[in-house]
C-alpha cells in the first residue's frame, strides 16, 4: 500500500488568512468570534460569529482569472484563498504561477467539502418582489418573471461543486475530483477520500479539505431555529463557545476553510518536499439516528474513530493529541464524550485535548481547519490551548490547558460528527 504524506497546508479562518497566521494566533489564545460585521444581525437572538480578516480575492488568483471572481460566492472565495496558501506552502508551482507546472496535472486530484451555499438576499430581493401575489410568493410568477431578474450565471455562484471547480481550473488539476456535502464532516471525508485515491495509485497528489460560510442571514437563521447558538453572549463573544465545559451554552457560526495537499511519499521525497505528517488512518460511519441531533450513545462516532485507529495500527493509548469536534453545546458535547470514551476508553483522560472551536466558531464544512490544527500540532510538537474548557462536563477528567503545551507528539487524531449522522476520523503520524 502506498504511503501518503501532507506536504501543503492552507487556511483562511477567523484566526487569520494563511496557515502561519492561524497557527500563531491559535497558540496565542486569540478568539476570532466577535460581533457580526458583514450584515446587520439586529433581528437575530445571536449576533456574534467567527469572521475572517479582510482580504481581496483578486490577490489570490492569476490576473487572467480575475473576471471569474464575479461569480464566486463567499464559500468559493474561501476555498480559493486556502488553496493558494496550500500550494505556496507546498513549494509546488502550479499553472497559477508558471507556464511550466512542477507536476503532471493528470495525476493531481481534488476533493473539497462544501455546504449548501446560501444565496445572497440582495440578489433575490428584486426577483421575489416581481413574483408576489399580494403578500405571498407566486411560484408561477417566480418561474415566468422572478427568475428573469437574476443574472444568467447566477446559479454558478451557488453550486457546491464550484469550490473544487474553481480550484482545479486555477491550478489546472486534472486528476480524480469530487465534492462532498456532509455538513460538518465534509472536510474530513474529503481528506479521507483523497488519502484512499493516492493509496490505491489513482493519483500522486491531491488537494483536499473544505470551506463554508455560515455568517450569512440564511445560515444564521437555520442555526437559530435549531437552537444551537449561544444567545446570551452577544456582549461577551470571547467566552461564548465553551467546548466540553459545564457552562457550555451553545456554539457560534463561523466562516473559513482548511485544505491539505497530500502526496505519495516517494513522490514527496524525490522533490525534497517539507513533510508535515503522514496520513496513517481514516475511518467513517453513519449512525442514521436523527437529522437534528447526534446519537446519545455515540456508537457510530466511536466506530469511525476505532476504524481510523485500526487503519493506522495505533492503539488508543498511543495517541498524543486529539482535536475533537467540541461544539460547545452541552448535550451535543456530552454525546461526543460518550463516543470518545467508547473508542478510547481510559486513554481519553490522558490524551491532550485541543477543542479549537472556542477560538474559531463552528466552520461547518470548513472543519478542515480542525485537521490543520492536528497536523501542525504534530509537526511542531505543540498542543493548542483549550481557552474556554475550565470545568469539564459532568466532572470528567480531561487533559486540557488554557495555555499551549510543548510535548513530543508522534500521533494525532481529528474527529468530527455532523447533524444527519455522518462521522469521520483521521489519524496522523510523524513521518
Amino acid at each position: 500500500m502506498r504511503r501518503v504524506v501532507v506536504t501543503g497546508i492552507g487556511v483562511v479562518c477567523p484566526l487569520g488568512v494563511g496557515a502561519a497566521a492561524f497557527w500563531q494566533n491559535l497558540l496565542a489564545g486569540q478568539c476570532g468570534i466577535g460581533p457580526i460585521r458583514s450584515f446587520d444581525p439586529a433581528g437575530f437572538d445571536c449576533r456574534i460569529g467567527g469572521q475572517c480578516p479582510p482580504y481581496r480575492i483578486a490577490d489570490f488568483v492569476p490576473k487572467s482569472y480575475r473576471k471569474a471572481t464575479k461569480v464566486m460566492a463567499r464559500d468559493i472565495e474561501l476555498a480559493v484563498v486556502a488553496a493558494d496558501d496550500a500550494f505556496r506552502s507546498s513549494g509546488l508551482a502550479s499553472k497559477a504561477y508558471t507556464d511550466t507546472p512542477a507536476f503532471d496535472g493528470r495525476r493531481f486530484g481534488c476533493n473539497i467539502g462544501a455546504g449548501l451555499i446560501n444565496a445572497e438576499l440582495n440578489e433575490l430581493t428584486a426577483a421575489f418582489h416581481v413574483a408576489r401575489d399580494g403578500p405571498q410568493l407566486d411560484l408561477r410568477k417566480w418561474g415566468t418573471e422572478g427568475m428573469n431578474q437574476l443574472t444568467p450565471l447566477w446559479l454558478l455562484k451557488y453550486l457546491p461543486n464550484m469550490l473544487a471547480c474553481h480550484v482545479t481550473i486555477i491550478h489546472q488539476l486534472k486528476g480524480p475530483s469530487n465534492t462532498i456535502t456532509c455538513a460538518d464532516a465534509s472536510s474530513h471525508l474529503a481528506i479521507g477520500e483523497a488519502f484512499r485515491t493516492i493509496q490505491r495509485g489513482d493519483a500522486d497528489l491531491a488537494i483536499c479539505g473544505g470551506a463554508e460560510c455560515k455568517v450569512q442571514p440564511m445560515g444564521l437563521l437555520r442555526q437559530c431555529l435549531l437552537k444551537r447558538l449561544n444567545t446570551a453572549a452577544n456582549d461577551a463573544p470571547v467566552s461564548a463557545v465553551r467546548p466540553f465545559d459545564a457552562a457550555a451554552a451553545g456554539t457560534a457560526v463561523a466562516e473559513g476553510g482548511g485544505l491539505l495537499i497530500l502526496e505519495e511519499h516517494q513522490h514527496a521525497l524525490a522533490r525534497k518536499a517539507t513533510i508535515y505528517a503522514e496520513v496513517a488512518g481514516f475511518g467513517a460511519s453513519q449512525d442514521c439516528y436523527s437529522l437534528t441531533e447526534p446519537d446519545p450513545a455515540g456508537r457510530s462516532y466511536a466506530n469511525a474513530i476505532a476504524a481510523a485507529l485500526r487503519d493506522a495500527r495505533v492503539e488508543a493509548g498511543q495517541l498524543d493529541l486529539l482535536v475533537p469536534h467540541g461544539l460547545g453545546i452541552a448535550e451535543y458535547d456530552r454525546r461526543e464524550l460518550t463516543g470518545l470514551r467508547s473508542a478510547l476508553g481510559s486513554s481519553l483522560s490522558e490524551v491532550a485535548l485541543a477543542p479549537i472551536k472556542a477560538q474559531t466558531g463552528n466552520l461547518a464544512a470548513g472543519c478542515g481547519v480542525d485537521v490543520v490544527a492536528a497536523v501542525l500540532g504534530l509537526h511542531h510538537n505543540t498542543v493548542p490551548p483549550a481557552i474556554n474548557t475550565r470545568q469539564p462536563l459532568d466532572g470528567l477528567k480531561l487533559s486540557v490547558s488554557e495555555q499551549p503545551r510543548t510535548r513530543t507528539i508522534t500521533t494525532a487524531l481529528s474527529s468530527v460528527y455532523s447533524l444527519g449522522g455522518q462521522n469521520a476520523a483521521l489519524v496522523f503520524k510523524r513521518s
